[in-house]
């Protein structure tokens, strides 16, 4: 496959075909130009088997962003179209609607209104709304759901390792190991959830940062098969790297020769003027050999050296291996605080695939049309409760409690502000007669979320930094209640809606359902 080819598969052909071919109905029955509202939300969080997530981190918004302004219907993509044929080997698109498409096929009749990278977010809370021409409403979904169901997991997966981690230094090292170049979307996704830098030398420096690395096994191999040593590989990468030197030690004898050599080299390095930086233990049991490195290192001297752990980390390996530390660091005259602040989590391959849960259920929904000068609500109505979407216009708030805590999310129509009703009414999703009511001053905010990003075909203002979206994070999960953060059985946090909008989903429910009944 040429550039060309693969820049036009990357571009407005990243699609499924039945959002094109539903573009064209919509072309031929005269609704192409109607306006259109999708909610994009996911219907569960991550479970990861043994463990689940209670939340997770919103993320990449700013590459779908940068797509929408690139993509367009050229030439290309056109003769492409053209190309297709259907079952009886007739022409799949007609010239009338490619036509259309050629003039019109961007996404600058579109807008859209979203969370902000970084945030926490929760199930079934739209993250996304869409609102412009149905048939480019439509063909938007499938590009929309790849960039932003994908950054998302992997930001919560990073999330969740650095909680595991106590908040210590987590560099991502998942590049050889992710979905080609869907590996980048994860580095960006991670370092906004929780990696602090990446050994992805492209994308950190698209942020702004300095990647991070250490050498592999085959350096020290090459060495030894060379008729020299692992303190002669030791040795040479000190020479060059003499204020950056990072052994792995594993590669012989982690005990009986990796650390030892390591030592000697940071003691020549001292002796020089130069701080070494650290050693990484890369297999066999990690807890108990940073315990015996931490105090092999203290005993030579070198309490400041930061010990790499690294081979298939993720959060639940975490927090066995800090809970072994705690345990078992005293036995060895080790102090497990110290111990564990001196610590540095390489995480890759566990990360950049969200090991355990590997697809977020992110969902793209027509939840409004446009009619005879007024919104119609859309809904699909579901067998299971939890999958029929909440129609219409609507807004949505985040709620505080008196001390600060997050303890809901409220979906409520777009003429309804939950800052104005005292009680506040809030309704179960599914569950009928399932209220519950909130006095003013048992609320200390009520916050707005979506936040407007896209207008008609443009942005409405500069990308936020990673500084921004990081910082969003932190804030965020600091307002949540320790239960949702656990990592295994999270309290379920509470998603609502406002009795108004409850009763116009019932109603609207039940006309459709009289008005498609059999009789």
């Amino acid at each position: 496959m040429g550039s060309t080819e693969r820049s036009s598969a990357e571009g407005i052909l990243f699609t499924d075909q039945y959002q094109l071919t539903m573009a064209q109905l919509y072309f031929r029955t005269g609704m192409h130009e109607r306006p259109a509202q999708f909610d994009h939300f996911f219907r569960d969080y991550p479970n990861y088997g043994l463990h689940q997530s209670g939340y997770c981190i919103n993320a990449g918004l700013d590459w779908l962003l940068e797509w929408m302004g690139q993509a367009r219907f050229g030439e290309a993509e056109i003769e492409y179209l053209r190309w297709q044929t259907g079952g009886a080997g007739q022409r799949l698109f007609d010239d009338d609607f490619l036509a259309w498409l050629r003039d019109n096929g961007t996404f600058d009749g579109i807008s859209l209104k979203a969370v902000p990278e970084g945030r926490v977010v929760h199930a079934n809370v739209p993250l996304t709304i869409v609102q412009g021409p149905l048939a480019m409403a439509q063909i938007l979904e499938t590009a929309l759901l790849n960039h932003l169901n994908y950054q998302t997991l992997i930001a919560t997966k990073a999330s969740r390792i650095r909680e595991a981690g106590r908040g210590r230094m987590v560099l991502e090292f998942g590049l050889r190991r992710g979905p080609e170049r869907g590996a980048n979307a994860g580095t960006r996704a991670a370092l906004i959830g929780g990696a602090d830098f990446s050994s992805n030398v492209g994308v950190s420096r698209m942020l702004g940062l300095p990647p991070k690395g250490t050498h592999a096994h085959s350096m020290v191999q090459v060495f030894i098969a060379l008729e020299a040593s692992e303190l002669d590989a030791f040795r040479a990468y000190a020479d060059v790297f003499p204020d950056d030197c990072l052994l792995l030690v594993d590669t012989v004898d982690t005990l009986g020769s990796g650390i030892p050599n390591a030592i000697r080299v940071f003691e020549e390095l001292r002796q020089k003027g130069h701080r070494p930086v650290g050693i990484r233990l890369d297999s066999g049991d990690l807890a108990y050999l940073s315990i015996r490195a931490a105090r092999m290192l203290d005993q030579a001297g070198f309490p400041e050296v930061s010990i790499v752990l690294s081979n298939q980390i993720d959060e639940l390996t975490l927090w066995q291996i800090i809970t072994q530390i705690e345990v078992e660091a005293p036995q060895y005259g080790v102090e497990p605080d110290k111990l564990i602040r001196r610590l540095v989590y390489g995480v890759g391959t566990r990360l950049i695939s969200s090991a355990g849960d590997s697809a977020l259920d992110g969902v793209y929904k027509l939840v409004a049309v446009f009619d005879q000068g007024r919104w119609l609500p859309a809904i699909k109505i579901s067998e299971t409760p939890e999958k029929t979407p909440n129609p219409g216009h609507k807004r949505v708030w985040r709620l505080y409690d008196r001390r600060g805590r997050a303890i809901a999310d409220l979906l409520g129509l777009e003429d309804e502000d939950p800052r104005e009703l005292d009680p506040l009414v809030t309704h179960h999703p599914t569950q009928f007669g399932a209220e519950r009511s909130f006095r003013h001053d048992e609320i200390s905010q009520i916050e707005p979320l979506l936040m407007e990003v896209f207008r008609e075909g443009r942005r409405v203002s500069e990308p936020p930094s990673l500084d921004d979206m990081r910082a969003l994070r932190a804030s965020d999960l600091d307002r949540l209640y320790p239960g949702v953060r656990r990592l295994m059985k999270p309290h379920v946090y509470h998603v609502s809606l406002t009795k108004k909008l409850w009763d116009y989903k019932q109603e609207l429910i039940a006309a459709v359902k009289r008005k498609n009944s059999s009789t």
